[in-house]
């Protein structure tokens, strides 16, 4: 969407990237953040990320991710990030790697299916590489259960009690810079080698490579065997593969339980359906309770 420039956008260009606004097209837009392609009067093409005020994650903690793992896998140069004067919002300026996305290229048929997830779990190597910094946000594992309790009936997190008992009686290991949400369209294909770049550092935070590993086999629908198989086998770092069973389960649950009603939650009931016929022992059945039948009475079948 082009237009206008939005105040707030050429506010933050001229105070964080030294020049005005010429253009805008927005990206995106969520409940906290607006992600918009702006062109500057200089010439430079950049990408403006605005985080409410209200966002628990900001440009700060962006910036500072992206920065930390600059030395291991490909990421955007940051511009600038700060404060928006006049407004109650941070904002991040990135380069502009361009339009075209692992999941746009794939979607073409630029890119195949196979290849996609191969460059993914590449790069998942790479970033899990980088060390983690002990400023690093992180987010305990009951936290993200209470979160998800907050939208999650009793009866959904009482189904996948054994895949959550997994994750919290494992065994503890060295964390990693976990991205959080990585997929194709958070993977930019940077001109003019196409050279995969990772991009929105949002939920970037310190934790197990199972679980950033485990999300990106949700987000990619990726979790049958053939697949989840052609991810893990390119990932080059050890996995724990009941544990990441197990936090596939749990991002499959999250995700269900943020889904829109209609197709979107049936989307991601069946997912839930066939990880529960794939991996039993991560989900908690319950069987009715028997009746017994008097013998004195006939049996009528």
């Amino acid at each position: 969407m082009t237009g206008a420039v939005p105040a707030i956008v050429s506010r933050a260009a001229r105070t964080l990237a030294g020049a005005p606004a010429r253009t805008a097209c927005r990206l995106s837009v969520r409940s906290r953040t607006a992600v918009y392609r702006a062109g500057l009067a200089d010439g430079r093409s950049v990408v403006i990320k605005l985080y409410a005020a209200t966002a628990r994650r900001n440009a700060a903690t962006e910036s500072a991710a992206i920065r930390s793992v600059a030395d291991h896998v490909p990421v955007p140069t940051v511009v600038g990030y700060g404060h928006v004067p006049g407004h109650e919002a941070t904002a991040l300026i990135t380069s502009d790697l361009g339009p075209l996305t692992l999941g746009s290229a794939m979607r073409s048929g630029l890119v195949s299916d196979e290849r996609s997830l191969k460059d993914l779990a590449g790069l998942l190597g790479r970033l899990h590489r980088a060390p983690v910094q002990p400023w690093a946000p992180r987010r305990p594992f009951y936290e993200q259960v209470a979160s998800l309790g907050r939208r999650c009936p009793p009866s959904g997190l009482d189904r996948i009690g054994p895949a959550l008992a997994a994750i919290t009686d494992a065994s503890p290991t060295a964390l990693v810079w976990c991205h959080g949400d990585l997929h194709g369209d958070n993977v930019v294909l940077a001109r003019p080698r196409a050279v995969r770049h990772l991009v929105d550092f949002t939920d970037a935070a310190a934790g197990p490579r199972e679980s950033d590993v485990a999300q990106t086999l949700v987000m990619s629908d990726a979790l049958s065997p053939l697949l989840a198989r052609t991810v893990t086998d390119a990932y080059p770092l050890a996995l724990d593969h009941r544990l990441l069973s197990a936090w596939a389960v749990f991002h499959t649950t999250r995700s269900w339980a943020y889904s829109s009603p209609g197709d979107d939650r049936a989307l991601w009931e069946r997912r839930l359906d066939d990880l529960s016929r794939r991996t039993p022992y991560l989900f908690r059945t319950h069987r009715p309770e028997r009746t017994h039948r008097c013998p004195h009475l006939p049996c009528r079948w």
